[in-house]
């Protein structure tokens, strides 16, 4: 693991100018808390999923009841809760388990991203009743802020979305709706073409012309009818056939 700072017994106090470039992933087992010091970013990688080196994330081995205070877990509540009285094992632990403290700047970098995502999904699935068409992402924007509306940087966007446009609905006019189109294509555009509709929604029906044509019908969200139609048409060079299905 990374980080010179690590000792084999005592209390260890990092420096201040060296604890403030970390943050802390933490873990509580059998009431006994624990936590590490990582760094930020690469900790961040790692708990998304992404292919980061433990090594890369864990800045000093040590495990700490307390790391502001400096105190070191003892190797006995080690041994208990982790199997192992070794610091850098039970440190990989606590990585793999634990939660991360996000940093500020983090937490409203994923916040932000999260609030994208959510007004996207409910700009393709919903639109405004009167128009049928989808509300721009500002007004969506808009009236979350109206709305006081709180986003989980952790949770799914589209898990999200039900309860935002429940406490959007008496700002903003929602309507969910889904429209059924048949798109015909010819054979050498068919393989991305179906690919795009694929992202859109679902294909309901197929059918092969002789010629390699394929006409097919494609159920989506109402609000994605726009940003398919612009897909299929940028993926044909304009040569597909677009008609909504009564």
């Amino acid at each position: 693991m990374s980080g010179s700072f690590g000792r084999s017994g005592g209390d260890f106090k990092p420096r201040t100018h060296e604890s403030s470039k970390f943050t802390t992933v933490k873990l509580v087992v059998g009431g006994e808390h624990y936590e590490i010091l990582v760094n930020p970013d690469s900790a961040l990688s790692f708990k998304q999923g992404r292919n980061v080196e433990p090594s890369t994330v864990i800045a000093v081995d040590e495990v700490y009841s307390d790391s502001r205070k400096g105190l070191r877990a003892s190797s006995e509540k080690l041994k208990l809760h982790f199997g192992t009285d070794d610091h850098a094992k039970a440190a990989l632990e606590i990585l793999k388990r634990g939660e991360l403290n996000l940093t500020q700047e983090q937490r409203k970098k994923l916040t932000e991203e999260k609030r994208r995502a959510i007004i996207a999904a409910i700009s393709k699935n919903f639109v405004d009743p009167r128009t049928m068409l989808p509300h721009p992402p500002t007004r969506i924007d808009q009236a979350m802020l109206e709305a006081r509306v709180s986003v989980d940087p952790f949770q799914d966007a589209n898990e999200q979305m039900k309860t935002v446009v429940d406490a959007l609905r008496t700002i903003l006019p929602l309507k969910s709706e889904k429209v059924r189109l048949q798109v015909k294509v010819a054979a050498q555009y068919t393989g991305q073409a179906i690919g795009v509709m694929k992202n859109y929604g679902e294909i309901v029906k197929e059918d092969w012309l002789a010629d390699g044509t394929l006409s097919a019908i494609v159920e989506i969200p109402a609000g994605g009818q726009p940003g398919l139609l612009d897909r299929l048409g940028s993926t044909t060079k304009g040569a597909a056939q677009v008609t909504v299905v009564k």
